[in-house]
């Protein structure tokens, strides 16, 4: 019986490479599909370990690239899609926001348009599932939680290019059927992270006493979602989650900014042996960015009802087991850091 093909985009990701890993090892009947373009987020070295499983194929590929994409498409004939690839850092978005809107809106039509080439009204079996986020829905004040029928407002040039995708996305499921699911999650954090985003960064900067810059007075509010239970979720998702619906995941973590530094300070002292306080002597509060939204907190009340899903771990036991792992690979945030994972993919995918 041949295998069913799923192709996952954005999987040398972060979030991308722990869905990867999950459905490689749980699912040996699938023909896994990692396309990324190897930006500086995307990293093979967060595959090593199943690299040279049969069921798993990586392909270089830039999901902006219309003609590559149909071509691919056309070959493979993909059963599933899980919609990954997206050019995710606000403070990015504010400086060039134009690569947003080709990444994340052209590259999602453009996979939509391939998988309606390609299954031509033959929907049985078949989804494109598209991945997203929760500042879609703009900020929050001080109460209440996002459901899946929060009115979108973004804020942000990120989040205007993401909101705009899901809006394709849901278009296409209306006016041509295409079988789709939509998922908006909180705030990742877990192993594997580009140390660009909060935890990550503040990690390493504290493991080389570097300063540890927190936006205006660190008061904004964030919903943390441990990234082994986002890929548990879009798993259940995928296969038991209901066609054309939304579903919203969180982790029932909110932490302000400041609150959460400090937290990790006090771990980072107690696992590196110093004396506490020691590293949150390294907080420097800088000016806070253009269109930064106060607070987002997810309600998941959806996806646990209707599917069971819930977090496994508490945020501290989460930011533990995180701290850890970054402890343990110092070599590879070195790489990330350094820009030397891409020889990596050198190695293994030019030189050979």
């Amino acid at each position: 019986m041949e295998r069913k093909k799923i192709l996952i985009t954005g999987g040398a990701g972060f979030i991308g490479s722990h869905v990867v890993r999950r459905f490689v090892n749980n699912y040996p009947d699938y023909q896994v599909f990692n396309l990324d373009k190897l930006t500086y987020a995307g990293n093979l070295e967060n595959l090593k370990d199943i690299e040279k499983k049969e069921n798993y194929t990586f392909i270089k590929g830039d999901i902006t690239d219309a003609d590559f994409i149909t071509h691919l498409f056309q070959e493979i004939k993909f059963d599933g899609i899980i919609h990954l690839a997206a050019e995710s850092h606000v403070d990015r978005s504010i400086s060039n926001p134009l690569e947003f809107v080709v990444t994340n809106v052209l590259g999602t039509v453009n996979l939509l348009n391939a998988a309606r080439l390609i299954w031509n009204g033959q929907y049985t079996d078949r989804l494109f599932y598209h991945v997203s986020t929760d500042e879609v829905y703009g900020e929050l004040g001080d109460h209440g939680k996002f459901t899946e029928t929060t009115p979108y407002s973004p804020n942000s040039p990120y989040s205007a290019s993401k909101a705009s995708s899901d809006h394709f996305v849901r278009a296409y499921h209306h006016t041509y059927g295409l079988p789709v699911k939509i998922s908006n999650c909180s705030n990742n954090y877990g192993s594997h992270h580009f140390p660009e985003k909060l935890i990550p960064l503040m990690i390493n900067n504290i493991m080389n006493n570097n300063p540890l810059p927190v936006y205006g007075k660190g008061e904004n509010v964030r919903d943390w979602l441990f990234v082994e239970d986002h890929a548990r979720a879009i798993d259940m998702i995928f296969h038991m989650g209901r066609m054309g619906e939304t579903y919203n995941i969180g982790g029932n973590n909110e932490w302000k900014n400041i609150e959460l530094v400090i937290f990790l300070c006090r771990l980072m002292d107690r696992k590196l042996s110093r004396q506490e306080g020691e590293s949150e002597k390294l907080i420097t509060f800088v000016t806070d960015r253009a269109g930064h939204d106060f607070r987002y907190a997810i309600d998941s009340g959806k996806l646990m009802s209707e599917l069971q899903w819930q977090p496994s771990v508490t945020f501290e036991q989460g930011l533990e087991k995180t701290v850890d792992w970054y402890l343990s690979n110092q070599d590879w945030l070195n790489n990330v850091t350094s820009g030397a994972y891409q020889k990596y993919y050198q190695s293994m995918y030019i030189n050979r």
